[in-house]
C-alpha cells in the first residue's frame, strides 16, 4: 500500500437509547426495517405496524432500560472500540474508525458525514457481528448502500468484512472470557456452559440465513480451544412475536437444569460482542432469576468483550487483512 494512504473502518451495530425518552424511536426504527419484519404486502402496512408494536411495548422496554442505568451501555462500548482499534491500527495503518448505528444515533449517514471529512483510500465496512445473519450485518449493508454517496467518495474501494465467527483471535477472546468467568465458580469443574445466541425467526434459517450454522460453528471452536470438558448447550433468546424461532430458548433449558438438578450455569452470550440490555437484563436479570428459582445455586452471565484488547487484536487483523496488511501486522 502507497505511503501516505488513510484507510477509513466503519463499526457497524445495533445501537440502543440514550435515554428512557429515546425507547419507543428505536424500537420504531427497529421495527420499521424490513430485513425485521417482511410479509406480503409489507410495504403498505410497515409503518402503522412499526408504529403500533413500538408504542405497544416501550413502557416495559422502558422499565428494562431503567434497570440498567436508563439508557443502552453498547454506544459508549462501540466508541471505546472504535478507539481502541484506531491505536492499535497505527503502527501500520492511518487509520479513522468511525460508529455506524442502525437503529438510534449515531446513524449510519452520521457516519458517512464523519468520513466526509477528510479523504481515504479505502474503506473497511467491520459489523460487530461475528456471525452473518441478515436481519443484522445484512441490514447494516443495505442501509449502508442507501445512505452511501459514491460520487462523494471517488476512487475509494469499499471492502467488506461479512463475519468473524471463526477467526482465531475472536475465538481466543471468547475464551479467555469464559475463563474468567469461571474463576468467580465455587467448583468451576462443575458448571454448565450455557451459549446463549441472539434468536432469529425459524423462516430465516430455512430462507438460507448461515446465522444458525455459523454460531454453532463458533461455539465448537470455542470448545475446542478452551478445552474445559464441560456439559454445554446452545440455545437462543430474545425471541419476540408469535412465529416459530430457532430453539432451544435459553428459558427452556433452564427449566431444563433445573429439573436435572444441575448447579452451577454460566450463560455466554456468544453473538454480542458488547453488554446491552440482552445480556445485562434478559439475561444477568431475568434468566438469573429463573435459575433461582430452578434451584440452580450459581449463575452467572459471561461479561461481554466489550474493549478486551486481545478482541481488540482481533478486529484490527481483520482490518488488516481486509486491506493486505497481514504482513505489516506480523512485522509490527
Amino acid at each position: 500500500m502507497p505511503q501516505g494512504t488513510k484507510i477509513g473502518v466503519v463499526l457497524f451495530q445495533l445501537g440502543g437509547p440514550d435515554s428512557l425518552e429515546a425507547v419507543e424511536p428505536f424500537l420504531y426504527n427497529l421495527f420499521l426495517d424490513p430485513d425485521i419484519i417482511d410479509f406480503p404486502f409489507a410495504k403498505l402496512a410497515r409503518q402503522p405496524l412499526a408504529r403500533l408494536l413500538s408504542a405497544g411495548r416501550a413502557k416495559k422496554v422502558q422499565k428494562c432500560y431503567a434497570a440498567i442505568g436508563g439508557k443502552s451501555p453498547i454506544v459508549e462500548w462501540t466508541h471505546r472500540q472504535a478507539q481502541a482499534l484506531e491505536q492499535a491500527l497505527r503502527p501500520s495503518l492511518d487509520a479513522r474508525v468511525v460508529v455506524a448505528m442502525r437503529y438510534w444515533h449515531p446513524f449510519t449517514a452520521e457516519a458517512i458525514q464523519e468520513l466526509g471529512r477528510d479523504h481515504y483510500s479505502e474503506l473497511v465496512l467491520l459489523p460487530l457481528y461475528p456471525q452473518y445473519s441478515k436481519t443484522t450485518t445484512g441490514s447494516s449493508f443495505k442501509e449502508w448502500e442507501r445512505r452511501f454517496p459514491t460520487a462523494s467518495f471517488p476512487n475509494v474501494r469499499v471492502r467488506r468484512i461479512r463475519d468473524f465467527h471463526d477467526h482465531p483471535g475472536y475465538i481466543e477472546a471468547v475464551v479467555e472470557r469464559i475463563n474468567e468467568s469461571l474463576k468467580k465458580f465455587a467448583a468451576p469443574g462443575e458448571a454448565h456452559l450455557i451459549f446463549s445466541a441472539h434468536g432469529v425467526p425459524l423462516s430465516v434459517i430455512q430462507s438460507g440465513d448461515p446465522y444458525q450454522a455459523q454460531a454453532e460453528e463458533t461455539v465448537r471452536l470455542v470448545l475446542q480451544e478452551g478445552r474445559w470438558g464441560l456439559p454445554h448447550t446452545v440455545c437462543y433468546q430474545s425471541k419476540v412475536g408469535s412465529s416459530r424461532w430457532l430453539e432451544p430458548s435459553i428459558h427452556e433449558v433452564i427449566r431444563r437444569l433445573g429439573s436435572q438438578r444441575a448447579r452451577q450455569a454460566l450463560a455466554i452470550p456468544i453473538s454480542f460482542v458488547s453488554d446491552h440490555i440482552e445480556t445485562l437484563h434478559e439475561l444477568e436479570i431475568e434468566v438469573r432469576e429463573e435459575a433461582e428459582a430452578a434451584g440452580i445455586q450459581q449463575f452467572a452471565t459471561m461479561p461481554g468483550l466489550n474493549d478486551s484488547p486481545r478482541f481488540i487484536r482481533a478486529l484490527a487483523e481483520l482490518v488488516r487483512a481486509a486491506v493486505g496488511r497481514e504482513t505489516a501486522s506480523a512485522q509490527g
